[in-house]
């Protein structure tokens, strides 16, 4: 008897990968998909009816080091495109999710995927719309200043200044060969799941109490995926103080959304992502 086909075949795509044994390495890129995959543990609930598989992500190109500016975002975000449109090619998968908290390439992969009927998420854009389901305004509790500034330029591109009261810096930087390495992202993480506190720790809850009493936010976003490990224990210490907020990742959010639309049996618009030769076409885009 042959196996029922899974409701739920996903292709989660890492935003990028970096040579093995650098210096700037904050997981794995090698070994089996769940080592792979950033707070695995926190995901894994969300997983549990999916059949999935992870790409690792195209190897930089910009440098061997996280994705920090513009530049590189734009650079990692080309690169992970044919990976999407293999994958749609594939007929292996009935959803796409984009890993990463800039969202590189998202936009030019709904295009793609348009064309094969596919749905695609990816983390921020899924947090700011599920942010939008659970308050009036949300803040953004970001690592730096350079990644504060795509996370600004996401908000403005998926026209969210209404929604976004503001984005919070805890200045946590990603290491790169041109920043000294003097506040270890994953020191702060290892730090945290060993006694439940670190200064990455006191800093987001700083800036988000902060973002609720001073900037008007009823949901916290945390920007960067090296971030994402804060979720539980940020919602933690919210409540704890009195804050009832929820505290939104991006990996677990990107997830939802895929399976929403799955359920829901669509995917992009044609018209936001027309073919080049559309069978209807309009005379007039108005804003």
């Amino acid at each position: 008897m042959t196996a029922p086909t899974p409701k739920y075949r996903f292709l989660l795509i890492n935003a990028f990968s970096l040579a093995p044994g650098n210096d700037f390495q904050m997981r794995s890129f090698t070994g089996p998909k769940e080592t792979q995959l950033y707070n695995y543990q926190d995901v894994k609930p969300f997983l549990e009816e999916i059949e999935w598989d992870l790409h690792p992500g195209a190897p930089t190109t910009h440098g061997n080091f996280p994705v920090t500016t513009k530049e590189a975002f734009m650079s990692v975000g080309n690169n992970r495109l044919p990976l999407v449109r293999e994958a749609c090619q594939s007929g292996k998968y009935n959803a796409i999710v984009l890993l990463g908290g800039g969202d590189p390439g998202y936009l030019e992969a709904r295009e793609i995927c348009h064309q094969h009927r596919m749905p695609v998420s990816a983390c921020a854009h899924s947090q700011m719309h599920m942010a939008g389901l659970l308050g009036n305004k949300f803040s953004i509790v970001d690592i730096a200043e350079t990644h504060n500034m795509q996370m600004y330029h996401l908000v403005l591109q998926y026209r969210m200044t209404e929604r976004c009261a503001s984005i919070r810096n805890v200045n946590f930087p990603l290491p790169s060969p041109s920043h000294a390495n003097d506040r270890p992202i994953q020191a702060e993480r290892d730090r945290t799941l060993q006694c439940g506190s670190s200064d990455m720790l006191d800093a987001a809850v700083q800036e988000s109490i902060a973002a609720i009493e001073e900037d008007g936010a009823e949901v916290i976003v945390l920007g960067c995926s090296a971030a994402y490990w804060l979720q539980p224990f940020l919602q933690k210490r919210l409540r704890e103080i009195g804050w009832d907020v929820p505290v939104l990742e991006g990996f677990r959010c990107a997830i939802a959304v895929a399976k929403g639309l799955v359920d829901l049996g669509v995917d992009a618009s044609g018209l936001a992502y027309p073919p080049e030769h559309p069978a209807k076409w309009r005379r007039k885009k108005v804003f």
